[in-house]
């Protein structure tokens, strides 16, 4: 039985750069504007809004217009001759003529009802107590393109009907809670949207969630929240559950950006053919850029062909806690094989090989990160767990310059199709069929932690792209590769060889004055080449009694930790090459 990997790790001159966050300022765009993002900009900067439009408090609102639900009816109270209001049993319609911001407080219980709206003034609609199931489209269907606050109080629960036949042509209602223009959520009560027919919320504007409300999304067909031009969390609580096929946890053609707040998203569906194509599943799909600055996103995929996180760009890690658990087959090809349920580190053990992977135009792969552009980690901490396909990966140059990464995997752990590059942080790679670190590019490894584990044989701990003149270049940082290093690496800091691996042991890494540079703990089965780096290593031990310290990836410590005990281990020059071992070792 293979035993997941723990790593012991007592650096108290570890510096992680990148772990303060650095967040930018989220500034929506005024009303029929759209986002400007700058998409190429590394450093994060392209981001214009204004944060204080979309603070509720900083509106005056002229009036209250009261809609209560009762059944098969509703009541309308407050307006005035500048509206225009029609009621069908519980179906109301309103037209704001004139020129003042209005509230919409809606309440009550109906089950055959709706609201719609029309104004050309922002607006704040007040979700107090309400109920409200359309069984002929969206529950509420915001036709106004300004921006609506969306203040939640108490209990609330929308759905809609399984289809849409009350929409004119000339207009579109694409979810159970539909808008135009921007919607941004807050509040201290809970919003519950069941959708059947559509997506759960949808605005061609943007969404935004502030303080701080609960909301809950629940979609079988369409995505879970969808914001056309972007979706922002700056708090509160999201949770989206979708199970269509094709679909989205988060979709947008424009941004996805995690500044606080507690966002969890869950998809079941498969990837299929949607509208003719072949579409995948994700989490979160942010078609030009993503941003994770601040707060708490879980991201958990069971169905085939599935992303976690996914962009056709470029994707930003700056701060925050994220985890992405990846659990399905790849769409189109075998579901045999792979990871069985308990099979990560602190689960029940490990399960078979991965399952074989299609090339064919009409297979999809499912993987825990993955971005067509360039990704860039400076700070947070990232688990990424994936089944059958790399954890991260990066189309274009992936950088990491600071945070806690930590990334699992069948096939390659963290893979780059361009140059990759590691310079501060810890990064944390295992996988159990392939390599734990690989880049087509250019492998630059300049400072932070690296612990990285290959599946052995021709798979390396760390690999570069050799059959194409690019290479490994080690010239800083601290290095633990068990695998092995790539043949042909340019070793500008010394690393050490110490033999094969010894099952379940414990190792300690010490400067020539007999300070602890840092300690990890072998698999249970031993078998692949051990390689050491740090820029004062001088010895090391196995045997050794780790106690103590602060937690560092999975199950390891940093400042604090005691070390004791333990043999001297033989080191010789290593220059690469030599990963030992077959991928049933771990």
């Amino acid at each position: 039985m293979k035993t997941a990997v723990s790593l012991l790790l007592a650096f108290a001159a570890l510096s992680m750069q990148g772990c303060t966050k650095d967040p930018i300022d989220i500034v929506l765009p005024d009303d029929n504007t759209e986002t400007p993002v700058n998409a190429d900009d590394s450093a994060g900067a392209g981001i214009e809004t204004d944060k204080d439009d979309d603070n509720v408090a900083n509106t005056t609102f002229a009036r209250t217009v009261k809609v209560t639900f009762s059944g098969g009816s509703a009541t309308v109270s407050g307006a005035t001759a500048d509206f225009a209001v029609t009621t069908d049993g519980a179906g109301v319609t309103i037209t704001n003529n004139g020129s003042e911001a209005v509230i919409y407080e809606l309440s009550g219980t109906s089950t055959d009802g709706y609201f719609k709206l029309y104004s050309t003034k922002k607006q704040e609609i007040l979700l107090n107590g309400l109920t409200l199931t359309n069984k002929q489209g969206a529950a509420i269907n915001n036709q106004s393109h300004k921006r609506t606050f969306v203040v939640v109080k108490g209990a609330n629960t929308l759905a809609d009907g399984a289809s849409y036949t009350q929409t004119p042509s000339d207009e579109d209602e694409k979810a159970a809670f539909f808008s135009e223009g921007q919607l941004v959520f807050s509040g201290d009560g809970t919003l519950t949207v069941n959708a059947t027919g559509k997506a759960g919320i949808t605005s061609d504007d943007y969404v935004r969630f502030m303080a701080a409300p609960t909301v809950k999304v629940t979609s079988s067909a369409g995505h879970g929240v969808r914001g056309k031009e972007s979706i922002i969390v700056s708090d509160g609580n999201v949770d989206v559950n979708v199970s269509g096929t094709g679909k989205k946890g988060f979709s947008s053609d424009t941004l996805v950006y995690i500044g606080g707040g507690v966002t969890t998203i869950k998809t079941t569906g498969s990837a299929g053919e949607v509208d003719g194509e072949l579409t995948g599943v994700a989490g979160i799909k942010a078609d030009l850029r993503f941003e994770m600055v601040d707060g708490v996103l879980t991201v958990t995929s069971t169905g085939t062909g599935a992303k976690g996180i996914s962009g056709d760009n470029v994707a930003y890690f700056k701060g925050g806690t994220v985890t992405v658990d990846v659990s399905g087959a790849n769409y189109g090809t075998s579901s045999s094989g792979g990871f069985g349920p308990g099979g990560w580190p602190g689960g029940g053990g490990w399960g078979g090989g991965q399952g074989s992977s299609s090339s064919s135009d009409n297979s999809v792969a499912s993987k825990g990160v993955k971005f067509d552009g360039n990704l860039y980690i400076s700070g947070g901490r990232i688990t990424v767990k994936s089944a059958r396909h790399e954890a991260i990966e990066a189309k274009g140059v992936l950088q990491v310059t600071g945070g806690e990464v930590n990334a699992y995997s069948s096939d390659d752990a963290i893979n780059a199709g361009g140059d990759f590059t590691i310079d501060g942080g810890a990064v944390y790679a295992q996988s159990t069929g392939n390599d734990g670190l690989d880049a087509n590019g250019n492998l630059y490894i300049k400072g932070g932690i690296v612990f990285s584990l290959g599946s052995g044989g021709a798979e390396l701990a760390v690999d570069a792209n050799s059959e194409a003149q690019k290479k490994l270049y080690l010239t800083g940082g601290t290095v633990i590769a068990v695998g092995g290093l790539e043949s042909g690496a340019s070793l500008s800091q010394a690393c050490w060889s110490a033999g094969t691996v010894k099952a379940n042991t414990a190792y300690a890494l010490y400067d020539k004055d007999g300070k602890v540079l840092g300690a990890f703990k072998t698999p249970s089965t031993g078998n692949l080449t051990l390689v050491l780096s740090a820029p004062s290593l001088d010895s090391v031990k196995y045997g050794v009694t780790v106690s103590g310290g602060t937690t560092l990836f999975n199950g390891a410590y940093t400042d604090g930790a005691t070390v004791s005990g333990g043999s001297g281990c033989n080191l010789s020059t290593y220059t690469g090459g030599g990963g030992h071992g077959g991928p049933g070792g771990w």
